[in-house]
């Protein structure tokens, strides 16, 4: 004897709930479902709520596919990632951040990760080619960045993690690492360091230039001198730094005084350090900057800048939903200080 036919219109073991599931659930027609789930201002707040539990009970969730044929949208935003940055522990706290913003809207967050021995641009011919986000997040930003040239002339949404020198305007937030340099040799000058070294990001990067301003600002104004580290820098491996910071120590003129751009690099030199006798604190000193509050847990004597990382993350994300949403680029830039404050230029 056959089974009873399956009357239900629930989705079968196995298959993707559907508006039509939802509308089954709660009674009401799919066109009702689909207009309160969009918030829409002729739903009362009681039938947007019952739907919205369904939803969420059943584990609903938008076809992309069938957003995009009925909007031109994908509801999807893509952070292109230097590998470089897991390097020196940024890529968790900037998701963090920005999935914090986007919890509250349609977008979803896909990461594009490529390695700094290939070709930046292809991530972004690719999301361009395909159509396959609405907004973009760039990282490692330079002053002349192609990237930029060419997300502006095809005018999808972006916003960069640092800012370039190249007459564009565009979305950006950036940290001020020209303020934290500068702060880092006034304070080693001040416990007495005279001869510094900095572990710095790669000549090509536009932070590089605002790093080695503010450093060689402080030098002179605080009448400190630079000592040659130029072998390494923030986004070679721990170990390399480690090797460059033991040759660095062993040589005659030891320096006194370091500054490092990320708290991996930090850890690598003072391994270096330690490895040949020297403590930080007595034989020399270190600032460096952190994203979290980690470095005080392995080495409390490394003075330390936070960062704030979630707040970067938080900040991009609201600035490519505001040039989504058209808002000006010039209203959509963000600069935050050494101090945790935020500064807005222009």
């Amino acid at each position: 004897m056959k089974g009873a036919q399956q009357t239900s219109n629930g989705p079968a073991p196995g298959e993707r709930p559907t508006l039509k599931t939802i509308a089954f659930m709660t009674g009401l027609g799919v066109t009702t479902v689909s207009r309160a789930l969009k918030d829409a201002p002729d739903i009362s707040q009681e039938t947007k709520e019952r739907v919205r539990l369904v939803a969420s009970q059943i584990g609903y969730y938008p076809n992309r596919a069938g957003v995009r044929l009925r909007t031109g949208k994908t509801n999807v935003i893509s952070l292109i990632l230097n590998l470089s940055e897991e390097l020196m522990g940024l890529t968790t706290h900037i998701v963090y951040g920005i999935s914090e913003i986007l919890a509250n809207t349609s977008y979803h967050l896909i990461v594009t990760p490529y390695s700094a021995d290939r070709d930046p641009m292809t991530p972004v011919r690719y999301i361009l080619d395909t159509g396959s986000a609405d907004g973009v997040i760039l990282s490692s930003t330079e002053p002349d960045d192609p990237r930029i040239r060419l997300l502006t002339e095809r005018k999808l949404p972006f916003v960069t993690h640092g800012r370039t020198d190249m007459g564009i305007a565009h979305p950006f937030h950036d940290f001020d690492n020209d303020a934290y340099a500068y702060e880092a040799v006034r304070r080693l000058v001040a416990k007495g360091r005279r001869r510094i070294a900095i572990l710095e990001p790669m000549p090509r990067y536009t932070y590089h230039r605002h790093m080695r301003s503010g450093f060689e600002r402080g030098l002179r104004d605080f009448g400190a001198e630079a000592a040659p580290f130029s072998d390494v820098y923030l986004d070679n491996s721990m170990n390399q730094i480690h090797k460059a910071a033991l040759e660095l120590f062993s040589r005659k003129g030891r320096i006194d005084g370091f500054i490092a751009g990320s708290s991996a690099g930090a850890v690598a030199i003072a391994s270096a350090a330690e490895a040949l006798g020297l403590k930080i604190g007595e034989d020399l000193d270190m600032v460096s900057k952190q994203p979290a509050d980690l470095l005080r847990y392995m080495n409390p004597d490394i003075m330390t800048v936070n960062e704030d990382i979630r707040l970067a993350g938080r900040e991009l994300a609201k600035a490519v939903l505001g040039r989504i949403e058209g808002v000006p680029p010039e209203r959509l830039q963000t600069i935050s200080q050494p101090d945790g404050s935020l500064a807005y230029p222009g």
